[in-house]
């Protein structure tokens, strides 16, 4: 087992568990924070996982969650709007998850891929996670 492995553990453990706990208990709002945060966890897992295992394969998942995360919460959004509270509870914490979360993993990534395609697959998740992120807070600010 190697420190990319170990480090895809801690996040499913202590980030991925609390995150679908989350998921299943509580208000609109606190489920729709916890699916975006679960989302989001969940690439930086794929990612980890990509590197621990030598499987490029694994960022192609990594790649389509970060597309499809943010787009599922922006419909849950949508279709549950007046039953989310605003802001909803654990909302604080999305934003600065996602700008240290996402960084503090894809650095010592890119760093490991060096230069080449990898890395700018690597740069455009890092880059839709950023987005969607950001996104996703502000839709959830504004239901």
């Amino acid at each position: 087992m190697n420190g990319w492995l170990v480090a895809a553990a801690m996040l499913v453990v202590a980030g991925l568990g609390p995150s679908l706990w989350g998921v299943a208990r509580g208000g609109a709002g606190r489920r729709v924070v916890a699916q975006n945060t679960a989302t989001l966890l969940l690439c930086l897992v794929f990612l980890l996982l990509s590197q621990g295992y030598g499987r490029p394969s694994y960022t192609d998942l990594a790649l389509v969650t970060s597309v499809l995360g943010p787009a599922g919460t922006l419909v849950f959004v949508r279709l549950l709007g007046d039953e989310i509270d605003a802001p909803p509870p654990g909302l604080r914490l999305l934003t600065p998850l996602v700008a240290v979360g996402t960084p503090a993993t894809l650095v010592p990534l890119c760093v490991a891929t060096g230069p080449g395609r990898a890395l700018l697959k690597l740069l455009l998740i890092g880059a839709l996670l950023m987005a969607g992120g950001i996104v996703t807070s502000k839709a959830l600010r504004h239901a």
